[in-house]
């Protein structure tokens, strides 16, 4: 993975907790500014995709093809409640 050096301003208390919570956990500043970044990075993604998600399912027309798909695989659906495994 190719890398680039970057030079950002961070305040002085936030550094200092970041070396200490990096060194306790054998990690060096730059893996741990990497590693939290990376975490940001996809909680954004995941909540953009939760909203589309949350968007997508408002929509009434899609709740009731929802509904119309459930009813009919409940008719075709076999009851595995009596196999024994």
């Amino acid at each position: 993975m190719a890398l680039r050096k970057t030079a950002i301003a961070v305040p002085a208390d936030v550094l200092v907790e970041v070396d200490r919570v990096a060194r306790s956990r054998g990690e060096s500043r730059s893996g741990f500014i990497t590693r939290v970044l990376r975490l940001a990075l996809r909680a954004r993604r995941d909540a953009d995709v939760t909203r589309r998600l949350d968007a997508l399912f408002t929509d009434p027309s899609v709740g009731r093809v929802q509904r119309r798909i459930t009813h009919e695989l409940g008719r075709v659906a076999v009851d595995w409640a009596d196999e024994h495994w």
